[in-house]
């Protein structure tokens, strides 16, 4: 489990400690692992999932067992549970992957309960490095642009980006990965993000609390984590960790 899922899963359980018999909700949950993780470590977890083209998810989480009962799929925005069924909503790199973010928040409150949480780790358009291809900016050109495919071409041709299957050259690596981002992410400013945010919940955002976790998840990296809790140094953490990675907001449903 990569350290963005731990970090999740240790929001969830300390969630959990402190709010006996919660139910909890990945989603976007793909092939169902931080499900599986947090049912072992004893959450009441479940996960949903659009199950889009571009991912073979659907068919892990069936093989695992996991799909039709504790992992349902979204049909039409629409998730199979009851309003108020959630005390808390969990999603990791997801909703830069939505079409209509506002539809997909307002779904979200609706299974949460009054005064449930909703945690969200995505990245906004201006971080540098699109973390899907590992190509720096390379989210930031006009779609369909030659100056675009030129530039990941070169930096692939220079060992630069990221990908688990890989195409026979590098052109068609380029053609591949630039097609898949155009197809399944939707990058959003900041200032579009937190408006959409702002009409479901009252949000609160936490970076430091991930680069501290981050921090102490490394060896010899743990005594850096007491510089956050320094003057001005938690902000401008902040600043820069939106930059290189994505942000870490922790919303709320306000009771009615």
């Amino acid at each position: 489990m990569d350290v963005t899922n731990r970090f999740v899963l240790d929001f969830a359980e300390r969630y959990a400690r402190s709010h006996a018999g919660a139910r909890i909700l990945d989603y976007g949950c793909g092939a169902g692992g931080l499900v599986a993780a947090g049912r072992g470590a004893g959450l009441e977890m479940f996960g949903a999932d659009v199950y889009y083209g571009g991912s073979d998810t659907r068919k892990e989480a069936e093989q695992a067992g996991l799909f039709g009962g504790v992992i349902r799929e979204i049909r039409e925005g629409r998730l199979e549970f009851d309003d108020a069924y959630f005390d808390l909503v969990v999603n990791n790199q997801v909703m830069e992957h939505v079409a209509d973010l506002d539809a997909v928040l307002r779904e979200t409150r609706r299974v949460l309960r009054p005064g449930g949480t909703l945690l969200s780790l995505f990245p906004s358009r201006d971080v540098f490095r699109e973390g899907h291809i590992g190509i720096p900016f390379s989210h930031w050109f006009r779609k369909g642009s030659r100056l675009r495919f030129a530039y990941t071409l070169t930096l692939r041709a220079l060992g630069m980006g990221t990908w688990k299957e890989q195409a026979p050259t590098r052109r068609q690596w380029a053609i591949d990965k630039l097609k898949w981002i155009d197809t399944y992410t939707r990058y959003r400013s900041r200032r579009e993000i937190f408006a959409a945010f702002n009409r479901h919940f009252g949000s609160e955002f936490r970076e430091p609390d991930y680069i501290r976790f981050r921090l102490r998840d490394r060896r010899g990296l743990a005594p850096f984590a007491r510089l956050l809790d320094l003057p001005l140094v938690p902000a401008a953490a902040t600043a820069v960790f939106r930059k290189l990675a994505f942000l870490v907001m922790v919303s709320r449903k306000e009771p009615s």
